[in-house]
């Protein structure tokens, strides 16, 4: 298992060198001066001279690539000119915000996903099925952003059930209840997504499984229909779900950043949003490649409890 895992990270390491020279390219492609927009209304052709020195924007892009990964290597991801403070301490401290939206709105989806896939397979073709269908395809169709600004107006602004942003009450907050309160509309819109998706392929790989002659086999030695689906089909279903799940965490996090924009959820998505305007170079490179490790694990974390259902995925 050890070296299982060293392999899969030893893996990620070209991925992620690959997604620093994309995520460097885009940031150089971006029309426009970056000491002018830092600058602003202190844009003199002396101080942005200066500041393109400070920046190193006066070396080539090659020079300046190898410049900014050298000093990633040894932990120095630079300093955000925007917020005048590092880049690394600033995606830390934001980075807890999103995993907590990210990871609560995935544990949900794989629950709903799950239970929705394999109902709707034993189901199959009866009302529970076409139901579980109907609201599992409206929620891949719809976009997120959309479908927060709905649960906004519903139960925030109609009903008063939730708060329409932030992470805790202005006054008074930051309790464990006031962050669950505050975290149930931005989960739930990151969720639905997710949930159609992996309740579509649970439904299939479900259904592929009652066919296998093992569960003929199960159920004619009158095994409970209950422990034939529990624990036998489910179990082997999920082998092939587990996979899905890790990709999802994936697009969990990339929707995170207009989530987090919809809602007011101070994590990584609104940071790069407001980087991104403000051209702050070092602080958007920094935020998507923290993000992009995050996905890394998630998917190292999907391979592993894959292998730990299937042993024949060990070797």
């Amino acid at each position: 298992m050890a070296a299982t895992i060293l392999k899969r990270l030893l893996a990620a390491i070209p991925v992620l060198l690959g997604l620093t020279v994309i995520v460097f390219a885009i940031m150089a492609m971006i029309p426009g001066d970056p000491a002018t927009a830092i600058l602003g209304s202190y844009a003199t052709p002396e101080n942005v001279e200066r500041l393109n020195r400070q920046l190193g924007l006066d070396r080539s892009l090659p020079e300046q690539y190898f410049v900014w990964l050298s000093n990633i290597l040894t932990g120095d991801f630079g300093r955000s000119y925007s917020l005048n403070r590092p880049v690394l301490d600033e995606v830390l401290e934001r980075l807890s915000a999103t995993l907590l939206l990210a990871g609560t709105a995935l544990v949900v989806a794989s629950v709903l996903g799950l239970l929705a896939g394999v109902f709707s397979a034993v189901r199959q073709y009866g009302a529970t099925d076409k139901v579980l269908t109907f609201f599992v395809l409206i929620g891949i169709s719809m976009p997120a952003f959309f479908l927060g600004l709905l649960l906004i107006l519903g139960f925030a602004v109609n009903w008063r059930l939730f708060p329409p942003s932030g992470m805790t009450a202005i006054y008074g907050g930051g309790g464990p209840l006031d962050i669950a309160h505050h975290l149930a509309l931005p989960a739930l819109t990151l969720a639905i997504v997710a949930t159609g998706v992996i309740a579509r392929l649970t439904r299939t790989a479900m259904l592929e499984v009652l066919r296998q002659d093992y569960i003929r086999t199960a159920r004619a030695k009158g095994l409970g229909e209950g422990s034939v689906i529990g624990r036998h089909a489910f179990k082997a279903a999920l082998v092939s779900v587990i996979p899905v799940i890790g990709i999802q965490a994936g697009f969990v996090l990339g929707g995170a950043v207009y989530v987090e924009t919809v809602f007011q959820w101070p994590g990584i998505g609104s940071m790069l949003v407001n980087a991104i305007s403000q051209r702050d170079i070092l602080l958007v490179q920094g935020g998507v490649l923290v993000v992009a490790a995050a996905y890394v694990m998630f998917n190292l974390a999907a391979d592993l409890m894959q292998m730990a259902i299937d042993p024949r995925l060990r070797g």
